[in-house]
């Protein structure tokens, strides 16, 4: 075999997978790695470790800063430049949109979509008396927090698990409200008191899902992944992100959304807030998983006209 022809094979059996460094990414991207080289034998997948600017910026409110693709930027410039062929990132952090040229090709079945409770005095969120602090990084969960109890004060706060669950004890906070799924997936279900239902406490747009994202023109890869990809997961997830993109949203926008699939037909419910939880206007709409997208269009012009459109004004400043 002559060197080229051993460049090619050693090409063929080996792809690059990019990712934040974060002890919550590398699970999940490790995850993907051990799925891909079980399910391809030969298949060597390697990690590449790419700092975000999300990561840089530690301590400053994600709605201050830029929102959501400050966690996948530079990985998908990665992509771009053929530094890495896959990327996997928690789909609650992706933009609505993808950039021309990238697709999510494909989205594993869904973790827990469910927000955390998380004390070291009270079992609920009921419990907590009226002035107490209650720890979130998330708009979203800011503005139900206020909703369900105007009475308490939310602090925002960022950082990894360890570090949100120091700065509860250092800060005297009464409780920490975080996703369920990260919490699984480092092996940390223990610290939970108990879980937010969806009636108390919906969920960003994907929390839980993985996005397995590639160059659309790589079909080597898309074909490597297509394994991975749970069609009720993707359906779902389709409706939420069709739903935050009719509404241009980010983490500056108080939105949630949660895509249910039962008896073969999809069901949708989401909710737009103003930031300080005095008014939440809902709804659901229920119809063919294959029309997701546009079932998530269709709630979220829904939820427009029933006043969503003057919240939103207002927070971007221009009419939508």
């Amino acid at each position: 075999m002559n060197k080229k022809q051993e460049t090619g094979n050693r090409k063929q059996s080996s792809l690059r997978l990019g990712t934040r460094g974060s002890a919550l990414a590398l699970v999940q991207a490790n995850w993907v790695k051990a799925r891909m080289e079980e399910r391809h034998p030969g298949l060597a997948v390697e990690l590449v470790i790419i700092k975000t600017s999300g990561d840089k910026l530690k301590d400053v409110p994600l709605a201050q800063v830029g929102g959501k693709g400050l966690f996948i930027k530079e990985i998908e410039e990665a992509l771009f430049a053929g530094q890495v062929d896959l990327a996997v990132h928690s789909l609650k952090d992706m933009p609505a949109l993808v950039p021309e040229g990238l697709m999510i090709a494909a989205v594993p079945p869904r973790e827990d979509w469910r927000d955390a409770f998380i004390s070291n005095s009270y079992a609920t969120l009921a419990e907590i008396p009226s002035g107490g602090r209650v720890g979130t990084g998330s708009l979203r969960r800011r503005v139900q927090l206020l909703h369900l109890r105007p009475d308490l004060e939310v602090v925002p706060i960022r950082g990894n698990v360890d570090t949100r669950l120091r700065k509860m004890a250092e800060q005297g906070l009464d409780a920490l409200i975080l996703a369920a799924a990260g919490l699984s997936r480092l092996g940390l279900t223990h610290v939970s008191r108990s879980f937010l239902t969806d009636k108390e406490m919906l969920p960003a747009i994907s929390q839980g899902a993985l996005g397995l994202e590639v160059r659309a023109a790589d079909t080597r890869a898309r074909e490597l992944i297509a394994f991975l990809d749970d069609p009720v997961t993707h359906a779902a997830v389709n409706a939420e992100r069709g739903f935050l993109a009719r509404l241009e949203g980010g983490c500056v926008v108080p939105v949630a959304g949660l895509g249910q699939m039962q008896d073969g037909l999809l069901t949708f419910e989401a909710l737009i807030g103003d930031l300080d939880g005095r008014q939440i206007i809902r709804g659901s709409i229920t119809g063919s998983p294959e029309e997701a997208d546009t079932l998530g269009r269709a709630l979220a012009e829904r939820l427009l006209n029933q006043g969503g459109r003057e919240i939103l004004a207002q927070i971007y400043g221009r009419p939508i």
